[in-house]
């Protein structure tokens, strides 16, 4: 009887830790791994890596590419939030005379760095003026976490800032709990496999940071099995997207370039 042939992750090269880290939980599961295209070919694919290699892949060997929408957050209800948030474009928040947080809705979209500022004049110019931005208030985060979540459940997680600081830690208990809040009331919204990162505020309260497909973000202190289970739901043959999955499948992006999500690796 004829061996079947094992599926593939995908990783290209170079590779982060997280990318090390998931690799080794998937040889052990029978997982052939690699990091060339020519070994993936003809052959059941997952993948892990930056959304301008995903672009240009994921026709060819038949991806899935799970995502949130652009404009998931504008939609979480604002006591999550602790902040007003609405997606527009780049000619209109350059019109703004207020401070404000300005970043892409997506990391496909990698024109132009988040960042505070102090109105609308200091945003870049030479960019399309139709390119998508999220517009938020200002807020202090002192500490944040990032959730893997299949199916509604947080299956691992991590704190990876503090004061803006890499400090990659275990989830806590409030971490967790605000996490399980946040899921209940928003999960329907969200892709059923995605990452969801989340803040513990200057002043103690909680609030909702973003949500990031599970393909290209770094794991920290998460249990890399868990992760792995997450990017193969989010990241494998489109002819296994769900029903239910398929509103939340990649487009095409103007980019610049793979650079991992959060901070170096």
């Amino acid at each position: 009887m004829e061996a079947r042939t094992p599926p593939v992750l995908l990783l290209p090269a170079p590779r982060t830790s997280t990318a090390e880290l998931i690799a080794r939980a998937a040889a052990w599961r029978g997982y052939d791994v690699a990091d060339r295209v020519a070994s993936a070919q003809g052959r059941r694919v997952y993948w892990y890596g930056g959304p301008r290699a995903a672009a240009r892949l994921a026709d060819p060997l038949g991806l899935g590419l799970l995502e949130p929408a652009d404009d998931w957050l504008t939609h979480v209800p604002h006591p999550l939030l602790r902040r007003e948030i609405r997606l527009t474009t780049l000619d209109e928040a350059r019109a703004l005379r207020k401070r404000a947080f300005v970043k892409p809705p997506s990391a496909k979209i990698d024109l132009l760095p988040a960042a505070v500022h102090e109105d609308g004049t200091s945003l870049p110019g030479g960019l399309d003026g139709s390119t998508p931005v999220l517009v938020s208030g200002v807020v202090e985060f002192a500490a944040e976490y990032r959730l893997f979540v299949l199916d509604g459940e947080a299956v691992t997680g991590s704190r990876y800032a503090v004061h803006g600081h890499l400090d990659p830690a275990p989830l806590d208990a409030g971490s967790r709990a605000f996490g399980r809040t946040v899921l209940d009331a928003t999960a329907t919204g969200l892709p059923s496999a995605v990452c969801l990162d989340i803040g513990r505020l200057a002043d103690g309260g909680w609030a909702v940071v973003e949500a990031n497909m599970a393909w290209f973000a770094h794991c920290y202190a998460a249990e890399p099995d868990r992760v792995l289970d997450t990017v193969l739901r989010a990241a494998g043959p489109v002819a296994e997207v769900t029903e239910r999955d398929r509103p939340y499948l990649s487009g095409p992006y103007p980019l610049r370039g793979d650079s991992p999500r959060k901070g170096a690796d």
